[in-house]
């Protein structure tokens, strides 16, 4: 849901992590291209240490647990370039103690190519969270590297994680999720549909309109009230499209419980699906028919506030048997939302919109808390175990809170901690992920979310580095550098385990879509989903990006899905179809470590790695409009001279020589080259 305010994002991290200090080897650096600095791995012990030999991080070549159990002692392992340095040291702090620790590495082994050498050290078994950094020592130099990267000084934020029992759901990390909100995806049933004039809400009368047609309401309607028929039969009618075309193993709904608008963010009954949409049955039947296909359902949690026409508040007297508490101060419902005045001063969503009216979640074990999440028949908990859904998505989540306060205090996350524990009670492998616009972290390092949208991590810089503009559609460009430098301090803000499910989304329903704001330069979207389809997190996917459909702002971010262009024979279907084949066919694209390789701001190319004990890749981006050559520092991921590597989107292949590989990418595209 739209977070007003919120929708500015968070400054840009124009931080520069990456200092150089290479011995420049002249028979190499003849041959290299401009721009691209010449390798050094056997500088030798001379006080001086080689930043570019320095990596770790919390992918399973250099953390040998990343959810570890109390009892799981957890090795790490530290690259640097061939007896460059002196030592290296973990200091870590255990939140147990509240003090430092230190844990002296050995040398290890090297790698495959001789040029580095890999330091071992292990922090002991415990139940407390612990926060790591390394200090790395060549004679009198020293220098330090956690999350944020190498620096000169100790850093005091942004370590690697060690949370003994937090844990987040494979599935969910091998997952490519697909959005769709139901109004507008298809018609099964078009004997269920919203007429013309069926009812009023809020003063304004429905209005059907035809598939495709403009979602904004025409002269006498509310953009709210406009319907076009789309329900869950039609997802179900074209699930092998989602799950056997693209590829696509998860979807999430946008809310589906009864509710008198299209978007139903203003809850009437959270125990039905409204039956515009199908109803519960045609529910049941594409959850059973989506996990015959081996895939999972999320659906969206509306659970900061209600509509103004549930039993709970019954604003509309639409509950005859029952009443609400804006119908009685002596309602049961009564606790459940919070007067300054009763009964027409009352806090609302933002308290902005009082048609939602605001939950007041109260102290512990409260009735608001109990209906919502606290027993075996709360809303949260029945769709799990009755209906079997496979998680949450929580929307406005960060607003949670007892007496219409503002959200984001101890309430809030003492809410979600209980939420995770009774959700996780139903089924350990629940996925939970919380709506936010900047920087989760709070909810995320072990006690309540899962993951969150990755707004401020993916959406917003991805956005500004390819179409220039923010993901409000406001100008706001990045150069590669920036662009690499923002993607570490965000990564840098979250345990691995937490990164690995965080929601990438290019669009949603409360932006303007992506293909907006690249102006409809359908290769700005080919470039956008290289990115998606090997970076950290759950690729997802808002229904109609993968043809590039346009929309500015709501509701035009919410038009008709357009199904003559949802097929392969749409070069840009069949791009992201392969994309996500490539991504589900190498488990080093979702669950690998990733490594900046070097970044060109000129002809605005960035290359990275993903890898793991099967395989080696290099992605390489150009988000020029002409193409490039691009020499990739192919030593970094370990890739031997004299080797092979084959591109997994275009077939050609290339080979190591002096420990790089030279590719060519046309504008706007890119390359996946699997060793």
């Amino acid at each position: 849901m739209v977070i007003g305010s919120d929708l500015i994002g968070k400054a840009a991290r124009m931080r520069l992590y990456r200092k150089t200090t290479v011995a420049v080897i002249g028979a190499l650096a003849a041959g290299l291209l401009a721009g691209v600095p010449a390798p050094a791995w056997a500088a030798g012990n001379d006080n001086n240490v080689e930043w570019d030999g320095l990596f770790h991080d919390q992918g399973p070549l250099y953390d040998s647990a990343v959810a570890p159990g109390c009892t799981t002692p957890v090795t790490l392992t530290f690259r640097t370039f061939h007896t460059d340095v002196t030592s290296v040291n973990i200091k870590y702090y255990d939140s147990a103690d509240s003090a430092f620790h230190w844990v002296p590495m050995s040398f290890g082994s090297n790698d495959a190519t001789g040029k580095f050498d890999l330091w071992t050290g292990t922090v002991p078994a415990s139940c407390s969270a612990k926060y790591y950094r390394f200090q790395v020592n060549d004679g009198s130099a020293t220098a330090w590297y956690n999350a944020a990267g190498p620096s000169t000084g100790e850093p005091s934020t942004q370590d690697f994680y060690v949370l003994p029992g937090f844990s987040t759901p494979d599935w969910a990390k091998n997952s490519v999720l697909y959005q769709i909100f139901p109004d507008r995806f298809a018609d099964g049933d078009t004997g269920n549909d919203v007429t013309t004039g069926e009812y009023t809400y809020d003063g304004y009368p429905t209005e059907h309109k035809s598939w495709g047609a403009s979602p904004a309401a025409d002269a006498g309607y509310t953009n709210s009230s406009v319907f076009f028929g789309g329900d869950l039969q039609g997802v179900d009618a074209h699930l092998s499209y989602l799950t056997d075309t693209l590829g696509v193993n998860a979807i999430y709904l946008n809310p589906v419980f009864t509710s008198p608008t299209n978007h139903k963010y203003d809850t009437q009954d959270y125990d039905h699906v409204d039956p515009h949409l199908g109803g519960d049955a045609a529910f049941d039947t594409l959850v059973s028919d989506l996990h015959a296909k081996g895939g999972h359902m999320i659906l969206d949690g509306v659970f900061n506030h209600t509509g103004e026409w549930s039993p709970w508040f019954d604003k509309g007297n639409v509950w005859p048997n029952s009443t609400g508490a804006y119908e009685s101060q002596s309602s049961q419902y009564a606790g459940y939302y919070t007067f300054q005045q009763w009964p027409e001063k009352y806090s609302s969503f933002l308290n902005q919109v009082p048609t939602m009216p605001k939950l007041n979640y109260g102290a512990s074990g409260s009735a608001t808390r109990n209906a919502i999440y606290g027993s075996t028949g709360s809303v949260a908990q029945e769709w799990i175990r009755q209906h079997h859904i496979d998680g949450w998505r929580l929307d406005a989540a960060q607003y949670v809170d007892a007496d219409g306060n503002a959200g984001e205090d101890a309430t809030n996350h003492d809410v979600w901690s209980q939420f995770r524990t009774a959700v996780k009670d139903a089924d350990p492998n629940a996925l939970i992920f919380g709506e936010y616009w900047g920087d989760a972290n709070p909810w995320v390092t072990g006690g309540q979310w899962d993951g969150a949208t990755n707004y401020d991590g993916f959406t917003n810089p991805v956005s500004q580095w390819i179409t220039g503009k923010d993901y409000n559609g406001n100008a706001a460009s990045l150069s590669a550098s920036q662009f690499d430098s923002w993607l570490r301090g965000t990564r840098a803000n979250y345990p691995t385990q937490v990164q690995q499910v965080m929601s990438n989304h290019l669009s949603n329903h409360d932006i303007p879509r992506f293909a907006q704001r690249a102006g409809g330069d359908i290769w700005k979207t080919y470039l956008a989903d290289f990115v998606q389809m090997t970076y950290v997190g759950m690729p997802t996917i808002y229904y109609g990006d993968e043809y590039g459909l346009v929309g500015a702002n709501d509701p035009d971010d919410r038009r008709c899905m357009d199904w003559s262009q949802a097929t392969t024979g749409n070069d840009a279907v069949a791009l992201l179809r392969k994309l996500i084949a490539i991504r589900k066919q190498y488990p080093a694209l979702r669950t690998g470590s990733f490594q900046s390789l070097g970044t060109d701001d000129a002809t605005k190319m960035f290359a990275y790695g993903r890898t793991d004990a099967k395989n080696r890749i290099a992605v390489v981006l150009n988000n020029d409009s002409t193409s490039h050559t691009y020499q990739v520092p192919a030593y970094q991921l370990s890739m031997k001279d004299g080797s092979t590597v084959t591109d997994a989107v275009g077939g050609a292949s290339y080979q190591v020589s002096n420990g790089t590989v030279s590719v060519t990418v046309p504008g706007h595209y890119g390359a996946v080259l699997v060793q």
